[in-house]
């Protein structure tokens, strides 16, 4: 599923601020050893290569779902209790067919773990109309991680890349790296708001492809103009 579990992710960290374990406020300490090495996609790594920054989780947050920050998702998973906790919060949702085993740094070190970790598209479609439908949140944060979806700048030739201009969509892109000419994952997930107010949620998952990103991109594309003309 690559960075689509950084949704699932902030969830969890929500759900624990509700129960007021966490605090969106809080300071959240970025370590050194929480940096990905040599490099990884991370706005928050950029600014502060050596780490050890405090940052409010809000921020770290933001960074992982809107900027799908890798290092910030990863303290964020720190700070929840692991991937077990997100696995745990997930199925209290009702929702099965969602699996997190590795972290972002785990990723990074050996291309075999992305395929432990893994999110059924009928499963990641039953998250997005929890959202839409019967939020597990509060009004405040389901609007606060809608906007961060709403407001990527990720992927936006996936899911929105054939929509009417103007199509508002919130959405989580997830994209691994290319091995021997194999990509191994291509996703994105997402709600797109239909002219008479309704969500049409919609996830597409494009897994070890030959074609190039573009090819991979407009498929994606094109089957969510599909799904829009149907629906609406």
């Amino acid at each position: 599923m690559q960075s689509v579990f950084k949704l699932p992710l902030a969830l969890t960290a929500l759900h624990l601020v509700e129960q007021k374990i966490l605090s969106l406020d809080q300071p959240i300490r970025f370590r050194r050893e929480d940096r990905i090495l040599p490099h990884t996609y991370s706005p928050l790594q950029d600014e502060y290569p050596e780490a050890e920054v405090d940052i409010p989780l809000r921020e770290l947050l933001r960074m992982a779902v809107s900027l799908s920050d890798n290092a910030a998702a990863d303290v964020v998973l720190r700070v929840v209790g692991g991937p077990g906790a997100v696995n745990k919060y997930v199925k209290s949702l009702g929702v099965s067919g969602f699996h997190i085993e590795d972290n972002e740094a785990g990723l990074h070190r050996d291309v075999r773990a992305q395929y432990r970790n893994s999110f059924q598209p009928r499963a990641a479609v039953q998250v997005l109309r929890r959202l839409a439908d019967n939020p597990p949140l509060t009004r405040e944060h389901i609007d606060l991680v809608l906007g961060w979806m709403r407001d990527t700048t990720r992927a936006a030739d996936r899911i929105k890349g054939a929509l009417p201009a103007g199509a508002v969509v919130m959405h989580k892109p997830g994209t691994s790296g290319t091995d021997n000419g194999v990509a191994h994952a291509t996703n994105d997930i997402g709600l797109i708001l239909l002219p008479d107010g309704r969500y049409l949620a919609i996830a597409i998952f494009v897994t070890d492809s030959l074609a190039d990103e573009a090819t991979r991109n407009a498929a994606i594309a094109q089957i969510a103009r599909a799904a829009y003309n149907a629906a609406k």
